[in-house]
């Protein structure tokens, strides 16, 4: 937790850049500060903390970049019907003609398969294994459908890039390079930097950290896209790693980038880059293409809702899969993400799916005709999209 004495040093998260504030005069009288309010309140900052750094006025937004720093003035746009256009690379969907058939014509589409796999997928905690079975491995199943995915959006006529084409990291960097910044991390916590628990931490920086901020600098200074899609499974506790256990839980829910504590906040990136969504309009995009989506796999699949019982997330919307959570995969992409977090990977149901790894066609599976996991989720997150993108085509 961090204290009034330690805030001062702490301006920012592990591995962040200092920001650029400059940046956000682009976005002068493109928003009116109750429509600033709204998202605010309602969307990234519910707590209400943001008024420790931003004050709003009818006309200006003045900003506090850090402690004992002067207020940026950001100038507000009176009334909507003058509001200018948020300077963004990403075009919405309303910005879009869809053609006949390739419901995605013109769409960017950046594909984020979440995690790494191979010699990684241990480091992460994301790999089990029931005893001589095939081991589950999230890095390498997003990979897969990743790449069925980039097919099918491909075919509706969108073009597509995947953030990693393989297992193997984006970023240079490696847990011996990142032992420093883990004893400042660790230090920040309150907790010695010794040992395993520095080792563990160094590692943390690399695969949750280091690997996320190079894919996001890969979207945002390269690719450009319209849209990123992260894709994940999820999992439940499966207590020993050598013995781990399967559930009967199974469940679906996908994410919208918000919901920062007065914690997180303290970090002064972490403001930043709060501003830099909220002022480029991205959340109502988001809103729209998750919702599609999250429609679409909620058919297909059949799970349930998964529910947040604590203060990390709070609902999107009226429709019970979305969820608003502050995490770094969301927050760094500078264009709206539909963020997928489908299946419970040690689910009974779900496990057997996953060692029949992926085919063509249906299997009998527990008396009925499915297809493979990956190309079911792959399918549903192609027919949201082309049902969400697609809307005005003849």
């Amino acid at each position: 937790m961090l204290t009034a004495a330690s805030l001062q040093a702490a301006l920012l998260s592990p591995l962040a850049p200092q920001p650029d504030w400059s940046r956000l005069q682009a976005y002068s009288g493109t928003i009116t500060a109750a429509d600033f309010r709204q998202l605010l309140d309602k969307v990234y900052v519910p707590d209400g903390s943001w008024k420790e750094w931003i004050t709003l006025t009818p006309t200006q937004a003045l900003i506090t970049p850090h402690s004992g720093a002067e207020p940026i003035p950001l100038a507000l746009a009176p009334t909507p019907s003058v509001a200018g256009r948020p300077p963004r690379f990403w075009k919405g969907n309303a910005e879009r003609t869809p053609a006949p058939g390739k419901p995605l014509a013109g769409l960017r589409v950046a594909i984020d398969p979440g995690h790494l796999g191979g010699r990684f997928a241990q480091m992460e905690a994301r790999w089990f294994r029931i005893g001589w079975s095939r081991p589950v491995e999230e890095g390498e199943m997003t990979l897969i459908v990743a790449k069925l995915l980039k097919e099918r959006l491909e075919q509706l006529g969108a073009e597509v890039w995947l953030t990693r084409n393989s297992n193997s990291p984006t970023t240079g960097m490696r847990p011996g390079n990142l032992r420093k910044a883990a004893a400042a991390s660790l230090s920040e916590e309150g907790v010695a930097p010794l040992g395993e628990r520095l080792q563990k931490e160094a590692e943390r920086l690399f695969y949750r950290v280091a690997e996320i901020r190079n894919r996001a600098r890969l979207v945002n200074e390269r690719l450009r896209p319209d849209l990123v899609i992260c894709l994940h499974f999820n999992a439940e506790e499966w207590g020993n790693p050598a013995r781990p256990s399967l559930t009967d839980k199974n469940h679906l829910h996908l994410l919208l980038s918000g919901a920062m504590s007065r914690e997180e906040l303290a970090h002064e990136d972490e403001r930043f880059t709060l501003l830099m969504k909220l002022l480029g309009g991205t959340h109502a995009e988001e809103l729209g293409a998750s919702d599609a989506v999250a429609r679409s796999l909620a058919e297909a699949t059949g799970l349930e809702p998964f529910t947040y019982h604590n203060a990390k997330a709070i609902p999107a919307s009226g429709n019970p899969y979305l969820w608003i959570r502050n995490l770094l995969a969301n927050r760094l992409f500078e264009c709206p993400v539909v963020y997928c977090e489908p299946y419970v990977m040690n689910s009974r149901p779900i496990f057997t799916r996953i060692q029949l790894g992926d085919y063509q066609g249906r299997k009998n599976i527990g008396g009925r005709e499915l297809p493979s996991i990956y190309r079911e989720y792959a399918d549903a997150v192609a027919r949201g999209l082309a049902e969400y993108y697609g809307r005005g085509a003849n």
